[in-house]
Order: C-alpha cells, then structure tokens, then sequence
C-alpha cells in the first residue's frame, strides 16, 4: 500500500509538472496560430474588398463619362444635320473625337443611321458595318425611347467584339434621326481594370442572367458563372473551392455583376504543412516536457522517498536512522529537522527507559518502606497488649497512639479532613504529655462548620512538633493553641501559638526567602516541609506565615489555604 501511495504521488507530481509546461505553450502555440492565420485572411480580404470596390467605382466613373459625352453629342447640331441629311461631314469626326478623347482608350464610339448602317466611328473599321435596328442594343434604346442604355454581350475570344455597348438616340426636335453606339471589347476592359484589382486575383464580369461578358482569365468564361450563381444567392463572401475565395459586387447602371477570385493566403496544402509541422513541433515539446517533468519529479520524489523510508525505521524502533540530503532547500531543513527529531526521540525513549527503571526501584523502596511502619505497628501492639497485662497504662497509651499515628503516616490518602487532622494531633499530644509529665497543655479553638474542610495530610503535627521542640524549650508551662477560621470568603486561616520565647527576627513573615530556607531547613525541617506542600498544591501565594505574639512572648505560625470541603469545591 505504501509502495502504491508513493508511485500514485510521484505520478501526480510528475503529471502536475507535464501540465504546468506543456498545456501553456501548445495553447500558446495553436492561438498563435490561429491567430497569425486570422489576422492574414482578414488583411486579404480587406485588401479584396478594396480592390473589388475600385473596379466597380472606375466602371461608375466610365459609364457616368459615357453618359455625360452621349448627351453633349446628341445636342450638337453638326451631327443632327449630318445624320438627318445623309451628308458625310468630315466636321462630324472633329465632334466625335473631341466628345470621346477621355474614354477612346476604353472605348469605341459610332454613329448610327436609323436603317441601322454605321455612318462614323472612332475606330478604322475594315468594312461599313450595320445593325439590326430590332435586335441587340439597338432594340433595347428603342424600347426605352431613346434614353442611354446599357447591353452586355455574351463572352467572346474574338479582340474585338463588344462586350457591353451603350446607346441612345439622337433626334432632330421629336424626331430621331440616327443612334450615337458605345461599345467596350475584351482590349477595353483590361485597359480599363488593369492594375485595380491586384496581381495574383482575377476578375469576372458577369451579366444579369449570369452569363459571362468578361474574365481575365479565358479558363474562368466556362462553367465558373454557373457553378458560382447559386452561391451568390447565398451570401456575398463564399468560396468556390479550397484554394480561392469569391466576391462578388453589383453594378446598377449597367446591371453587370463583378466578381473577384482572390486565392486563399493559406491554401489547404498550405495549410496541412503547417499544422504537419506544428504537430512534429507540439511532439518535440512534448518529448522535452516528459523528460524534463520526469527529471523533475524523481529529483524532488527522491528525498520524500528517504525520508519515508526512515520514518517507516523509526516505526520500527529504529531510531539510529538518519537521512543524508546535502541540498540546502526547504526538503534540505526538512531532513536535518527530522534528523534532529530522530535524535530527540531516541534521548526521550533513553530517560524514558532511566525514569522507568528509577521509579521501579521507588516504587519497591515504598513497598520496603511500608513493610517496616506494618512490622513497627505489629510490634506496638504487642507492647500494648503487654502493657495492659503488667497494669503500665501509660506504655499502653503511648503505643497505642503511636501505632495509629504510623497507620496514618503510611494510609494513600494526600488529603484529610480537619477533624481526622485533629484527631492525630490529638494522639501525638497525649505522648508528649506523657513526656512532658503532664506540662504541656493544648488548647483547640476549631468551629464545628471547618471540621469537614479538606487539608493536606499531617500539616499541623509538624508545625506543633515545631513548636513544642523549638519553642516552648525551657519553659516550666508551655500551652500551645491552635485555632481555624474562615478569612475572606473561600480562604482557611489555621494558627499555632506558643508561650515559648519567640521566633528570631530574621524568620519573620512569609515563611520563608530561598537564602532562609537554606539556612533553616535542617532545624525547621517541618515547618520547611508544610510550606512547601501547602505551595505545591494550592500556588506560591499560599503557605506559612511567621510571626511573634503581640505581647511579645511566644511564636505564631499561621497557615493560609483555600477551603476544600470534602465532595465539594469550597466549604
């Protein structure tokens, strides 16, 4: 399971390094892309808009020009005469020539009798031509009465045939009296476009059912206008195949329609090399990013594989493993921190082991202990037994208060009530008055409401012993009271006063100063021991206080702990 834990992580952290290098740059790489490509073909066809605009403004500049010379011609009175009089003027070409300087280049001008026979012509025409006044364009001016009107041919290889001819007539008042023919070839309409719509696109001028009058490519007069009118009834951008796009615009005044072949920038091959190499490219950084992630990943994999495989150690209880990493990384500190855990680990387990041992052999000094007060207490028993029968009642008494006192000394019990504390007092009073002949004499001043309040075990024979031994030495009478009452609310106040000669003046007050303490401990061992219980138990404000009487003769010892009661918090 671990062995999983570890490859499922290496993988995810090889995957998260493949994916944080790879995704961003192929993304990068295909918007660049699209983008480059986008950018190009709106450029072209922009740039195919503008040309296609240009074609189909110079045919409006033309044509207006076409207009704008048939009306001047068909008002000049020169011409009226000479068609009407079926007299050939030579002044007639002067007009002729100078109404059609601008657009002789484009575009051939003729004048027509009403029988249809051309009379003039800008051009040299090898014959006298004729036209039929019911049929072509002929018949449509007539069909408009007489206003200028534009015919477009059908495509011709022929150089010059008209491709698309305007006419309108001219007349004498309300009487026409011959037809004024403009007329543009295959040789005026590249004259006209060239350079207008670009080097690499072609032009296709188509007539209003469709049918070709012009292309600048002789191969796009075939089944290019039939395959493409469906599509242009379907949107003015489209293409025809791969490798071109088709635009088309529409010309009123002569009712022609342009369209622009522009080829693609990127044409299909084109555009499969590319993407063939961005894929070999995509592969390579794909290549480089799996090598470089996998590289990546088994060195960072590398020290969290050591490092669980000592922790896996010290799940054993081997703790004299250690991971070597020489890199001063994060994963660097995080091996030293592991090895420094190690190594406090394996001291803890050590004093764990030491303290261990040390309580055991506490542990059996306590049973030892124990042994001796139970023999001592057997022993005590005998004694008073024997007492008892030999009539020594004193001997009795003494030992049967000393067998109970050590019964209490070795109880498991840390904590009492006041009156069981009483109680003993009471016990080690009796033997020193048995000691004392009856000289010592104790007073209890204890309300019956302290007398289930909880203190600590054996804190008053102590300070007693403390008292008879110390302060009542040398004096005939001694009397030793002890008293309890409440002080504040939740504070015990326990006294022990002598009639003895007093306390030096260096032990006063807090009992004691550390430097007191030292000095004190080996005669004061009980007083030293209840103070410092008292502070173990209930904080360093609590303990003895030391004092003399007010009128100067005797010590008083004062105890200060928060009243227990015994199943409760407070008394």
């Amino acid at each position: 399971m671990k062995k999983l834990r570890s490859r499922s992580f290496r993988k995810r952290l090889f995957m998260a390094f493949l994916l944080v290098s790879l995704v961003p740059m192929l993304l990068c790489t295909l918007l660049l892309v699209q983008i480059v490509r986008m950018r190009v073909e709106q450029s072209a066809q922009q740039e195919a808009e503008h040309s296609l605009a240009n074609v189909v403004d110079s045919m409006d500049t033309v044509t207006a020009s076409f207009i704008q010379a048939a009306n001047t011609l068909q008002k000049d009175p020169v011409i009226i005469k000479a068609l009407d009089d079926h007299d050939f003027n030579i002044e007639v070409y002067d007009k002729l020539f100078s109404a059609s300087e601008e657009l002789r280049t484009y575009a051939r001008f003729d004048l027509y009798d009403m029988q249809g026979k051309r009379l003039y012509s800008t051009k040299k025409q090898s014959a006298a031509g004729a036209s039929d006044v019911n049929w072509g364009i002929l018949h449509s001016v007539n069909e408009n009465a007489g206003k200028f009107t534009f015919v477009a041919n059908g495509y011709s290889s022929i150089a010059d045939k008209p491709l698309l001819q305007g006419a309108a007539t001219i007349q004498k008042g309300e009487k026409p009296v011959g037809y004024l023919v403009i007329s543009i070839d295959k040789s005026g309409f590249q004259r006209l476009f060239e350079n207008e719509y670009g080097t690499q696109n072609e032009l296709l001028v188509l007539n209003k059912y469709w049918r070709p009058v012009y292309c600048s490519q002789s191969v796009m007069a075939g089944n290019l206008a039939v395959e493409l009118r469906q599509k242009v009834l379907e949107g003015a951008v489209f293409d025809k195949k791969d490798d071109f796009f088709y635009r088309v615009a529409f010309q009123k005044s002569t009712g022609l329609y342009f369209v622009l072949q522009q080829p693609r920038v990127f044409s299909q091959s084109t555009l499969r090399l590319i993407y063939t190499a961005s894929f070999a490219i995509a592969l390579v950084c794909v290549a480089i990013s799996v090598f470089v992630s996998f590289k990546l990943s088994k060195q960072m994999f590398r020290p969290i594989q050591e490092l669980q495989s000592a922790i896996h150690e010290v799940e054993q209880n081997n703790l004299d493993v250690q991971v070597c990493n020489i890199e001063k990384d994060e994963l660097g500190r995080l091996a030293q921190q592991f090895n420094e855990m190690v190594i406090a680990l394996k001291y803890n387990q050590r004093q764990l082991v030491e303290n261990q041992t040390a309580l055991n052999e506490a542990q059996i000094r306590m049973l030892q202990a124990q042994l001796n007060p139970h023999f001592l207490c057997n022993t005590l028993d005998t004694m008073k037994w024997i007492s008892k029968i030999n009539r020594v009642p004193q001997v009795a008494l003494m030992a049967t208060n000393l067998a109970d006192i050590l019964r209490f000394c070795i109880s498991p019990e840390q904590f009492v009530t006041l009156d069981k504390e009483l109680d003993l007092l009471q016990r080690y009073i009796e033997i020193q008055q048995i000691r004392l002949s009856n000289k010592l004499e104790i007073k209890l001043d204890i309300p019956a409401e302290l007398y289930q309040c909880v203190v600590p075990k054996m804190m008053l024979q102590p300070i007693v012993e403390n008292a008879i031994l110390h302060g009542l030495e040398g004096t005939e009478n001694g009397c030793i009271c002890v008293k309890a009452e409440r002080q504040d609310e939740n504070l015990l106040r326990i006294t022990v006063a002598d009639n003895g000669k007093g306390l030096p003046q260096e032990m006063l007050g807090k009992y004691a100063s550390e430097k007191c303490r030292q000095q004190q401990t080996h005669r004061h061992l009980g007083l030293y021991n209840v103070d410092t219980i008292l502070q173990k138990h209930y904080g360093a404000q609590f303990g003895l206080y030391l004092s003399n009487a007010a009128q100067g003769q005797g010590a008083v010892i004062t105890a200060i702990l928060p009243i227990h009661r015994k199943g409760t918090e407070q008394c």
